[in-house]
């Protein structure tokens, strides 16, 4: 029995008492009977709504990332299509009408999944991006930020009564991060080509191919430059103008020299620190002893090549392998060979997220081949260079 008719039954009974409007003691019972029944209606009809939005609450979120999901691997089949063939298909007109993106004259609308392969490549290949700061956005607009340095200011002990007669105030500066295009390439200005007979293999990972080869071009001149680029129309390497933390007037690398690179950064960013130089340093460093006989260089059983390439520490700290470094040389002041500190804090590499592939069919057709090209943004700069010091040689 619904709620409308209960009441439709409430009407009946109060119609049934005429003029005088007395009701008898079971049409009492019974009103009230009704009453009850109606006021549990409502309150079921309430629950029932509020269990609805609940559950409506619960299933759009899902069903929105289901949505999203089968997007995905739509644009992945229609990204798959085009790097085959050149050729837009179905799948990405469809997508076009919800996303923004620009066709084979100009680039691709790159999946996210490509995305991610293409920057892991770039972090690999370095060593040192794994390591540092880094953040990405969405268009390459220049980034600018305030820095202070109040290091070198401190408080006072006043009289009673009395005020401060020292001090100084807070000089801010900026510091900024643009985009630069790095393009993969060869000889030539060519890209990377690939033939007829492994495109139409279905089973060929060409994505995998293409992401890691385009990567690894790329990556190449990336790790240079955050290692010692000019940033005069480049990146700012990491050591790029510092003075390093000279060795001692030996001729050779000593476990004193490391105590003086460990000890030249302030204790706070020692948590955090770590060691950054190439293999041939590794090398020296490698055949150093403590006095009891011991390498000074230790396997670290937690590295890898995510967080520690080589696996090792050194005096308790990560070390990190970039072969962008300068090989060790202990006759010269003048070039920054490593650095030791907390490399998060004081470098930061901004990337741009969209990455740009562009297909070509045509220009290696009489040879049966496709050409690809890709362009990635990156910027990056030395963010705080009390967090670290370069190491270089004696004076």
């Amino acid at each position: 029995m619904t709620v409308d008719e209960m009441l439709a039954e409430q009407d009946q009974i109060m119609a049934s008492a005429g003029d005088s409007g007395d009701l008898s003691a079971e049409q009492v019972t019974r009103y009230e009977e009704l009453d009850g029944l109606i006021q549990r209606g409502r309150q079921t009809e309430e629950i029932q709504r509020r269990h609805a939005a609940a559950r409506a609450a619960v299933t759009r979120p899902v069903a929105a990332a289901q949505n999203a999901a089968g997007d995905q691997d739509q644009l992945e089949r229609a990204f798959n299509h085009y790097l085959r063939t050149g050729k837009e298909n179905a799948d990405l007109q469809e997508l076009r009408a919800q996303n923004e993106g620009t066709g084979s004259a100009g680039g691709f609308l790159v999946p996210d999944r490509f995305r991610q392969k293409l920057v892991e490549r770039l972090k690999a290949f370095g060593g040192l991006a794994a390591v540092v700061d880094e953040f990405s956005t969405g268009d390459g607009a220049p980034v600018n930020w305030p820095t202070l340095d109040d290091t070198a200011n401190t408080g006072e002990i006043v009289a009673e009564g009395g005020t401060f007669v020292s001090g100084a105030d807070m000089v801010f500066g900026e510091a900024n991060l643009g985009a630069y295009k790095y393009m993969s390439g060869g000889a030539g200005g060519t890209g990377l080509r690939v033939s007829w007979e492994l495109l139409q293999d279905s089973a060929f990972d060409i994505e995998g191919l293409v992401s890691r080869k385009l990567g690894e071009r790329i990556a190449r001149l990336q790790a240079q430059h955050l290692v010692r680029g000019t940033g005069v129309g480049q990146p700012l390497g990491i050591v790029t103008g510092l003075t390093g933390i000279q060795t001692a007037a030996n001729n050779a690398l000593t476990y004193a020299d490391l105590i003086t690179y460990m000890h030249s950064i302030d204790p706070a960013y020692q948590a955090n620190a770590r060691w950054a130089f190439n293999d041939a340093a590794l090398a020296v460093i490698q055949k150093l002893i403590d006095a009891d006989g011991r390498p000074l260089l230790q396997s670290n059983a937690n590295g890898s090549i995510a967080n520690d390439p080589g696996g090792y520490t050194l005096l308790g700290k990560p070390v990190t392998i970039d072969q962008a470094f300068s090989n060790f040389n202990n006759a010269s002041p003048t070039v920054n060979w490593g650095v030791y500190g907390d490399l998060r804090a004081g470098y930061v590499v901004r990337r741009v997220r969209d990455v740009t592939v562009v297909v070509d069919p045509y220009t290696r057709a009489t040879n049966g081949q496709v050409q690809y090209t890709a362009w990635a943004r990156m910027d990056a700069t030395q963010q705080d260079t009390n967090a670290y010091v370069a190491l270089t040689g004696k004076t």
